[in-house]
């Protein structure tokens, strides 16, 4: 079970700021615009997005493919619906993947995998919006990484 809570901080004011708690007991804040103290609710799916699909995506690089990631980011932009309830409409995911001799077909079947399979929040979302992915490779460059895949190869 997943489970969360929010209480509002300061219920004389009329700041809508509030201290979310999770499940496992980690806190944040959360607010509006106006008051700026912490992200907005739905700034946290973005986020929800972009980190579920990231779990996904680098355990099934590293662990399936033995791919030598040395650095990964993922982007998530939304559109939302003019109207209430303003859900996403349109999602764009852009995955971001540092490494040495990455293979472009397995960075396609993780993210795959993330989108058809295993990410929850991806599969929620989808409910309402188009998704929209795309990844890059950057080859990593650092001397000291291939002095060490060359050693590990050798091996």
């Amino acid at each position: 079970m997943i489970s969360a809570k929010v209480e509002l901080t300061q219920a004389l004011s009329q700041q809508r700021q509030f201290v979310a708690q999770t499940g496992s007991e980690h806190h944040l804040l959360l607010d509006d615009a106006a008051g700026g103290t912490g992200p907005k609710p739905v700034e946290l799916l973005a986020v929800g997005l972009a980190g579920c699909t990231a779990f996904d995506v680098i355990t099934i690089l590293r662990q399936k493919y033995h791919q030598k990631v040395t650095g990964y980011e993922v982007r998530v932009e939304a559109d939302q619906a003019e109207r209430p309830p303003q859900v996403f409409t349109d999602v764009r995911i852009h995955h971001v993947i540092r490494g040495l001799d990455i293979d472009a077909s397995a960075i396609e079947h993780a993210i795959e995998l993330s989108e058809k399979k295993y990410c929850s929040v991806g599969a929620m979302l989808q409910k309402t919006a188009n998704f929209h992915t795309t990844f890059e490779i950057a080859t990593d460059s650092t001397e000291w990484l291939r002095a060490t895949a060359a050693a590990e190869a050798t091996a």
